[in-house]
């Protein structure tokens, strides 16, 4: 086989992948997550790796949004209250980085929405107030050296290394959440673009 034509291989069943995917998202659970968005005062955004470079594109459009937003480990972040949310994507729902986030944030009155490849994940059961189930092959959701560990379920295998499904849905699913948040809030793209910065 050609460089070419492994090349149209690999595009051709990763968008097949993610086709497959966005099919299976539960609409509700989507809507349910744009409701919260627009109607929290403070958006904290947290997600470690290539999880967290996903959300943190999401994080600038929440602020193009004119939504008050935080990256959670960022110096200038300030303090999380009832009326804020916190959203973190835990992918494989138990990632023992997040839990003592998500555990102080769940104090302080704040919604907590965990994205996860796996809901049934201890950290989703524990801490989750709303729960986005992306339905994508997530890193390790399969191989665990915990016999007792959550497996993942009904959810689209992947052709691509670790995480690459899971990690390239967040990043396209929330760019079209960010979309449809702009359609509830009545905005428009330019006024989106109007709170683009303007010192570059």
């Amino acid at each position: 086989m050609s460089y070419i034509d492994t090349y149209k291989k690999y595009y051709q069943a990763i968008i097949q992948e993610h086709e497959a995917v966005f099919e299976k998202l539960d609409m509700e659970q989507l809507k349910g997550f744009v409701d919260l968005i627009v109607k929290s005062n403070k958006i904290f955004v947290h997600g470690a790796g290539r999880e967290g470079i996903s959300l943190r594109a999401f994080a600038m459009r929440l602020a193009h949004l004119g939504k008050p937003t935080y990256w959670l480990m960022d110096d200038t972040t300030i303090g999380m209250h009832e009326g804020d949310l916190l959203i973190i994507s835990d992918g494989f729902g138990d990632v023992g980085i997040h839990r003592r986030i998500e555990e102080r944030a769940s104090k302080t009155g704040a919604k907590v929405a965990i994205i996860t490849g796996l809901p049934e994940g201890g950290n989703v059961k524990n801490f989750a107030d709303f729960v986005l189930f992306i339905p994508a092959a997530v890193y390790m959701g399969k191989d665990r050296e915990d016999p007792d560990a959550p497996r993942q379920h009904d959810v689209v295998p992947t052709i691509q290394p670790m995480g690459n499904l899971y990690e390239q849905h967040l990043y396209l699913l929330m760019d079209i959440a960010a979309i449809l948040i702009k359609d509830e809030m009545g905005l428009t793209y330019d006024d989106m673009e109007a709170n683009h910065r303007n010192i570059e």
